[in-house]
């Protein structure tokens, strides 16, 4: 190899390597990993900031609840959506961010948001391309960066933020227990991991471990519906974020909120209730149906208005 070749390689791999570090240098950004490289798309569906259905007079006083709920296109997205939803309703003083993994806005969403009357806000927010090519796909990740920026923009600083996913099952109680949240609050999950369960461990009322199935060397090791936020603490927190690492989303988000774990609030009589469920629907195939016999009746509009729920092809 001559000396011109040799300088020409010596280029391509310092050159190489410095792209390598740089690119690392920007994925951990102040420190965080999972950050995304490239600004993520977030659209603003549709919203209404009053409640439609008459449940009485509620007490204007009383902490909002901000809950967050993720979801993407799938047979079983209307149906969980619609369970979840009619629960709510039976909530005061609530607002339910609903964002899709899409780069559109889902009309039966829409449709059942305004149905429902409760105060909302839609928004859609796909995830960025990079991370569905991974082994472990981060879902929601990019529905709930988008909802953490729209209370930090928007939500009351009495405010409560909590996640709640689509596959959950939550007693109404819970929402009671949360509303005086401070700072970060927490309580036990239901039909979870190896344990059927994932909770804090409390002794003389502090915080002082956790109880889960999968500690995965997280500081944190808690589900995404088992804890919520005060959305003034969160707002003088310099830099909150959840990262794009698949099992480490609720750890990522506690641990940029600057929390102690002594410092939790302890709800749920001292982490002995369960209030909340990890459920899960059973997951059914996207199927593309046969009805040539049934041009002429129901049949053809009940598929038609089962297409538009997004249940078959």
């Amino acid at each position: 190899m001559s000396r011109r070749q040799r300088i020409v390689m010596t280029v391509i791999i310092l050159g190489s390597f410095v792209y390598v570090i740089l690119t690392q240098a920007v994925h951990m950004l102040d420190g965080l990993p999972g950050e995304p490289v490239h600004p993520e798309v977030r659209k603003f569906c549709s919203a209404m900031n009053k409640q439609k259905v008459n449940r009485g007079a509620e007490n204007e006083s009383s902490p909002i609840i901000y809950v967050v709920t993720p979801t993407y296109k799938r047979p079983e997205m209307v149906a969980e959506l619609t369970r979840l939803g009619q629960t709510l309703s039976m909530v005061q003083n609530i607002h339910w961010i609903v964002a899709e993994d899409s780069a559109t806005c889902s009309r039966p969403i829409t449709g059942l948001l305004q149905r429902l009357g409760l105060p909302y806000t839609h928004l859609a927010t796909p995830m960025p391309d990079v991370y569905r090519k991974e082994r472990y796909v981060p879902r929601g990740v990019s529905n709930r960066r988008a909802a953490l920026q729209w209370v930090r923009d928007y939500g009351k600083n009495t405010g409560v933020l909590f996640f709640l996913d689509d596959d959950n099952a939550i007693d109404i109680r819970l929402f009671e227990e949360m509303r005086s949240t401070e700072t970060v609050s927490m309580w036990p999950v239901g039909l979870i991991g190896e344990y059927t369960v994932s909770s804090p461990v409390v002794k003389n009322g502090k915080v002082v471990g956790f109880y889960d199935g999968w500690p995965a060397g997280r500081k944190f090791q808690v589900d995404m519906a088992g804890f919520a936020v005060g959305v003034g603490y969160m707002k003088k927190q310099k830099k909150v974020t959840m990262p794009y690492i698949a099992g480490h989303e609720e750890d990522g988000f506690l641990k940029s909120l600057n929390i102690n774990i002594n410092e939790i609030e302890v709800k749920a009589n001292g982490c002995t209730d369960i209030l909340v469920w990890h459920t899960r629907t059973a997951k059914n195939p996207l199927r593309n149906l046969n009805i040539e016999s049934h041009q002429n009746d129901n049949i053809k509009v009940l598929t038609d208005n089962m297409k538009q729920l997004g249940m078959i092809k």
